[in-house]
């Protein structure tokens, strides 16, 4: 049903002749013009002077010097027009967005059903008449909500072109699939040259696609990533992502051309089997350690020496959990050593590693479930059995090969542990014993070797084929003293009230059956580091709360600990002179203390702020009265009020070097915005080694951000170990649209 109105109109038959603020209406198109000529029999328009064009249904608007259209069929020409439809606002995480309408304009238009094709124009989300960008073009062809396409068409940025594009795609979906090119980019590296690269996503259906990029470096070689996805059904994902590098190589000192080419392998996926049981995995791998430290474009990455791949299928019901586990460690001790066969002469290059491995290991266990109903016991299990393995190369200082310790393929390990726990109550006070079993079994142990031991200078192990039974005894009983607790009604800046409480805590443990077999287990995880201990551990908690209106929150609280040994040497289990990671200073501390027979532990306190909203300050620390000084503290203070943020970190290792390296790094990121503020943002982000004094890591980067587009320009830089490199990186972002540059997401400080 169609509506008119002018300011004078006639009629002939059908044929409706409006002049002056005239209008065709209906429930879900609107036309006004100066002029409106239109046919009820045949729904043919004709609009002149100032013609305007609302589509209700899907906020579309256009403006045209004139228009034919046929209302039966809505197809229609619009000449000289501009318009303008509500945006598509993509919002994924590190996406510029905007609320801008999508602008276009063209010397003339067609409307056929729900597509447009624009012809001698160009488009934009940028506030017009002088928008940031365009992307101008002959023919452009669009049906809002499902897609736009652009042929033979120049992107403008303030009328500079940049680049020129046959055929531009963009999905205008929720979730957007289409097979094509990437968008190509480009970069600088001091160590690498200038890099260019493309790439092509293949959307192979709805369940499945895969990205290729390449990218070759002018100075080293070319890189090849590999992303393959899939959902084959509901609950079931995978991600496959291998990255791999032709290194040509880089000449050092005037020596020989060095060659650092190679490959990582990430896999993740997870699946939901259904009636409770559940799968996840991730497969991680690299050819060598040297490689990821020369290519990782992440400083965290590139420092990490471990390598870590596991997978488990898992069933929870009641009570009970059955898990089976396959996993991979390898730990990198060191870049590659140059090793030559005593035999033959020939060198090659030996990973320094150590290399742990269950393929697989069944877990079964219990959690605390009361024997007897009104009896205060509880009951619970703890069994696994698996094949293991270990492995891993022994070197002189100087690099020489010396001994390989290897078990065997498939070594059995198997662990019963069943415990039992009790509650006792004095009024406020509270005993929680506990008695435990730990019956393990090793098809294989480890002995002295006297001969790589004095070539070495220091223990080494080989296996020993005997089989091995520890049967280890438990005891422990936690005292819960009462509370001591005080509220402060008087309001301050914390809050309406505070409220002080103070935690004391006493705990005794007592383990036998270990002795001096110790030495004798294989390492592979924690269940090798349970030794004999006596022991009693004192804890002391200050915890301050503040009130809000009706919210409680916890604002500060410092954890103080301290263990004292009855058995110093913890039966037979410390070697003088060398470093001994045990299960019990573990639990205490993640920093090893542990170098001769001592009757105490280090102070290890714990302290956390959280005075005001946004600021938040924790720091651990271990303080070694045998020293007399703080041997381990760790530091992070971090603030962010409205878009400035700040973050500030502190780690030191001061000890006995046999225990671990002395470390004493400083973290820093500070900046200002955010991913869609407009205007300025910057940020820096940096590691600082004081003992080295060397920045081993900084970025700088700075984006300006207008109300449809951003412009990000990222310095970075690389030193440690052997790579010394400056990278720089640009990226320009369309808002809902993407970004075009060599600056990833991940990579961003916002």
């Amino acid at each position: 049903m169609w509506r008119t109105k002018a300011d004078v109109e006639e009629s002939d038959g059908k044929v409706r002749k409006l002049h002056g603020h005239a209008e065709v209406e209906s429930a879900a198109i609107l036309f006004r013009a100066d002029q409106i000529e239109y046919d009820e029999s045949t729904g043919d328009l004709h609009a002149t002077g100032d013609v305007y064009f609302h589509n209700f249904s899907k906020n579309e608007q256009l403006w045209a010097d004139r228009v034919d259209y046929n209302t039966d069929s809505d197809t229609g020409k619009f000449y000289r027009v501009h318009g303008q439809t509500s945006p598509h606002i993509d919002a994924r995480p590190g996406m510029l967005t905007t609320n801008n309408p999508f602008y276009f304009q063209g010397e003339w238009a067609e409307r056929m059903g729900d597509k447009y094709i624009v012809h001698n124009g160009f488009v934009t989300n940028c506030k017009v008449p002088s928008p940031w960008w365009t992307l101008r073009g002959p023919k452009f062809d669009v049906i809002p909500g499902e897609r736009a396409i652009a042929y033979r068409s120049i992107f403008r940025v303030l009328g500079v072109p940049l680049f020129f594009t046959p055929f531009f795609y963009k999905s205008l979906e929720k979730e957007p699939r289409k097979s094509g090119f990437l968008i190509p980019n480009i970069g600088h590296s001091s160590l690498r040259g200038f890099m260019v690269g493309i790439g092509y996503f293949w959307a192979i259906n709805r369940s499945y696609d895969v990205t290729y990029r390449i990218q070759e470096f002018t100075a080293r070689g070319t890189a090849h990533n590999l992303d393959i996805r899939g959902k084959p059904r509901p609950g079931t994902d995978y991600d496959a992502i291998i990255y791999g590098v032709q290194d040509r190589g880089i000449q050092q000192g005037g020596g020989p051309v060095q060659k650092y080419g190679g490959m990582t392998v990430n896999i993740a996926g997870k699946s939901d089997l259904g009636d409770g049981w559940y799968a996840r995995g991730q497969i991680n791998y690299i050819t060598s350690f040297r490689f990821r430290q020369e290519w990782s474009d992440s400083f965290n990455e590139a420092i990490g020496s471990e390598v870590q791949s596991v997978g488990f299928l898992n069933k929870s019901w009641s009570a009970y959990t059955f898990n089976v586990v396959g996993a991979r460690l390898e730990n990198f001790q060191s870049t590659e050593v140059q090793v030559t066969d005593p035999v033959t002469q020939a060198t090659k290059l030996e990973a320094n590693a150590v290399t742990i491995r269950k393929l697989p290991e069944a877990q079964f266990s219990e959690r605390e479930r009361q024997v007897l109903k009104n009896v205060p016991l509880w009951f619970s299990f703890d069994t696994a059995a698996g094949l293991l393995y270990r492995e891993e190369p022994v070197f002189t200082p100087a690099g020489a090969l010396v001994d390989r310790f290897q078990t065997g393929q498939f070594m059995n390990r198997f662990v019963l542990a069943p415990h039992l726990m009790s509650t006792l109550h004095w009024g406020a006070f509270h005993l929680i014993p506990r008695f435990g079993i730990d019956e393990t079994y090793y098809s294989e142990g480890q002995e002295l070797n006297p001969v790589a031991s004095q070539l070495l200078g220091s223990p080494v192990h080989r296996v020993d084929g005997t089989d091995l039974v520890r049967s280890a005894r438990d005891f422990s009983a936690d005292l819960i003293f009462p509370s001591l607790a005080r509220v402060f009604k008087k309001k301050s800046i914390f809050g309406d009230q505070l409220k002080h409480v103070i935690e004391p805590r006493a705990t005794f443990r007592y383990v036998s059956g270990v002795g001096d077999d110790f030495a004798r287990f294989i390492r592979f995880d924690e269940t090798e580091l349970i030794s004999n201990t006596n022991e009693l551990e004192l804890s002391l908690t200050n915890r301050l709360y503040a009130k809000r209106g009706d919210s409680v929150q916890e604002i500060f609280s410092w954890q103080l600990w301290q263990t004292r040994y009855f058995d110093p040497t913890f039966g037979g289990a410390l070697a003088d002179g060398q470093r001994s990671v045990l299960l019990t200073t573990a639990e205490l501390s993640p920093y090893a203390f542990l170098v001769s027979p001592r009757s105490s532990s280090p102070f290890v306190s714990v302290m956390r702020m959280s005075p005001v909203n946004g600021f938040n300050v924790e720091w651990r620390a271990d303080y070694d009265h045998r020293r007399g000084a703080l041997v381990d503290s760790t530091l992070s203070v971090d603030y962010r009020w409205s878009r400035y943020f700040a973050s500030v970190g502190h780690n030191l290792v001061h000890t006995d070097p046999v225990l671990t390296a002395p470390a004493d790094q400083f973290r820093f990121r500070a900046g200002f915005g955010d991913p869609n503020h407009r205007g300025w943002n910057a940020g820096v982000d940096g590691v600082y080694d004081y003992r080295q004094k060397a920045l081993q890591y900084a970025t700088t980067q700075v984006t300006y951000n207008t109300d449809c587009c951003g412009l990000s320009v990222q310095w970075r830089r690389f030193s440690f170990g052997t790579r010394n490199e400056n990278q720089f990186r640009v990226a320009f972002a369309v808002s809902n649209i993407g970004t075009f540059g060599t600056l990833r997401k991940q990579d961003r400080i916002f």
